[in-house]
């Protein structure tokens, strides 16, 4: 386990891996990490329920399993799907938080990063509120400039990467509108290497 390196005005220290600056919508869908794991990757996603839709609370029901999957036609493949991830970002920035960061939360699935599969035992899973058509906003790149600073803060973070990237067969995001040249110029990232 990562030593406990964060200062407490971003993490609260009665609530291990829970930032004090996030809205808190507690997911079942997470585990423990295996034992001496390092967290050093940072999975960028794409999520809108229903597809291209930004608003309402469906994807906080997706990860703490309140979806009714009959509600919209979309939803039914989602049916008894046991997702989460870490955080989600909405589209006017607002810091939506599920799992703590020192737990797994199951946000990449069957995945591989170099020669290590299984990317949820070593990864944080960040969600950005889009679609892979829309551009992502200003308020989402700040957010995710402010984030990764606390994360690393905490977490050990050397790597960054899509899901697209680690689950190439499988997924698309965060897509050809996310702009991985400016995240990763941002001071905030520095020295964290996208090796794609």
């Amino acid at each position: 386990m990562t030593p406990d390196r964060s200062p407490p005005a971003d993490w609260l220290p009665d609530a291990p891996g829970w930032l004090r600056r996030a809205r808190h919508v507690p997911s079942p869908n997470h585990d423990e990490r295996p034992p001496g794991i390092e967290i050093d990757l940072l999975v960028i996603h794409y999520i809108s329920l229903p597809p291209g839709r930004f608003c309402g609370d469906a994807v906080e029901r997706l990860f703490t399993n309140r979806l009714d999957a009959d509600e919209h036609p979309a939803f039914a493949p989602l049916s008894g799907l046991r997702v989460s991830s870490h955080f989600l970002i909405r589209r006017r920035g607002e810091l939506l938080q599920f799992v703590g960061t020192d737990a797994r939360a199951w946000h990449a699935g069957v995945s591989r990063f170099g020669e290590r599969e299984r990317c949820n035992d070593f990864s944080i899973g960040v969600e950005l509120e889009g679609d892979g058509e829309h551009r992502f906003t200003e308020p989402q790149y700040r957010r995710l400039a402010r984030l990764i600073a606390m994360l690393r803060e905490r977490h050990p973070l050397r790597w960054l990467a899509g899901h697209s990237d680690i689950a190439p067969d499988r997924k698309t995001d965060p897509g050809p509108r996310f702009d991985w040249p400016r995240v990763l110029a941002l001071p905030q990232a520095y020295g964290l290497v996208r090796p794609y």
